[in-house]
């Protein structure tokens, strides 16, 4: 893409940037009060029958996503004009979807400044290797990333340790402003979470917040995963890394069905997001339709999507993701690859 083209792309964009304070209360709004109503409606539906409390659980479920894609905006101060309004509501909605505003909000940024740059994988992102990184590894390593990929421990056990315990702690380094939005966050969800259970009882509690819970959390996890783990994705050393290419290419157009759109407060627009993260959710569409480069982005549906699941590994050759059975030629030649990676510049090997 040339200087021009890319100076082009960004002001087509650029207008899409306003923040407009009657949209973003509206969300409010239309997200909050109605999860706030669907759980109440599971906790009355327990007297009728549990058959009758997932459904409604599967729906507040939804309105988690949606209450997080919130959060997301304040993460990238687009939600308000205000820096304060935003880290008010970002911790506020951090505490309803059990993420830690500041801590969250720093490694996203870090994600969004180095997302499909070799160089720099680790921090906010999924842990990918190349095929020769895993061909050169040791075996605890790459049992370790086939247990990280595998989809039933991604999306099964994934929700539990990332929300329940990872989020819990601050990260090695962290400033106070950090650690302090972590605390803050911890005392508040057991604050919350303490007051429900007194007030319903706890075996009521884990029957409505249980399923809420593990399918928003895997939800999250499969819309983050999906719209950068797909086929002809962009990965490039840093010295050949582009952030436009990097967003365009390495970001998916996830179309889905309009009410999961909105449910999922339009991140399928994902590859607009991460060209210009300044463009509130309520814009992400709009900004698509108006600017034709974007709309050239690589498009996913629910079913194309789930072809995801069996990519495993990032062949640098081909530039494209392959699966742990399409590389059993090249793990016959360990003497090759050793060779290959000590000619290679170096990059990282895994978080």
């Amino acid at each position: 893409m040339t200087q021009s083209k890319l100076s082009s792309l960004k002001k087509n964009v650029a207008p899409y940037e306003k923040i407009d304070l009657k949209s973003s209360i509206r969300q409010i709004i239309n997200t909050l009060v109605p999860l706030v109503l669907l759980w109440y409606a599971a906790y009355l539906s327990l007297s009728v029958s549990y058959w009758l409390t997932i459904p409604i659980a599967i729906v507040a479920s939804g309105f988690v996503i949606r209450t997080f894609i919130i959060f997301h905006d304040c993460c990238h101060q687009s939600f308000f004009k205000s820096r304060l309004a935003n880290d008010i509501l970002g911790t506020i909605t951090g505490v309803i979807t059990l993420v830690p505003y500041q801590q969250w909000k720093n490694s996203h940024s870090i994600h969004h400044a180095t997302s499909s740059n070799l160089d720099k994988r680790g921090t906010g992102d999924m842990w990918v290797l190349t095929i020769d990184e895993y061909a050169a590894a040791p075996l605890m390593k790459r049992i370790a990333y086939r247990i990280y990929r595998n989809p039933f421990v991604m999306l099964g056990l994934g929700p539990i340790f990332i929300f329940l315990f990872s989020y819990r702690f601050n990260r090695k380094g962290a400033k106070r402003k950090e650690r302090i939005s972590t605390y803050v966050t911890n005392v508040s969800i057991v604050a919350l979470y303490a007051l429900l259970c007194w007030a319903i009882g706890w075996q009521a509690f884990v029957m409505v917040q249980g399923p809420i819970f593990f399918l928003s959390g895997m939800l999250g996890i499969w819309l983050f995963y999906v719209q950068h783990q797909f086929e002809d994705s962009y990965f490039e050393n840093e010295d050949e890394w582009s952030y436009v290419k990097a967003a365009v290419e390495g970001s998916s157009y996830y179309k889905l069905p309009k009410i999961l759109q909105w449910v999922t407060g339009n991140i399928g627009f994902h590859h607009v997001h991460h060209l210009s993260p300044k463009v509130p959710n309520y814009n992400l569409e709009k900004a698509h339709n108006a600017t034709p480069p974007l709309q050239k982005a690589t498009t996913i549906t629910i079913g194309t999507s789930l072809k995801s699941l069996r990519f495993r590994l990032w062949d640098e050759q081909n530039k494209t993701f392959v699966g742990f059975k399409d590389i059993k030629h090249v793990l016959r030649k360990p003497n090759s690859v050793a060779e290959t990676m000590k000619s290679r510049t170096p990059s990282v090997q895994g978080k």
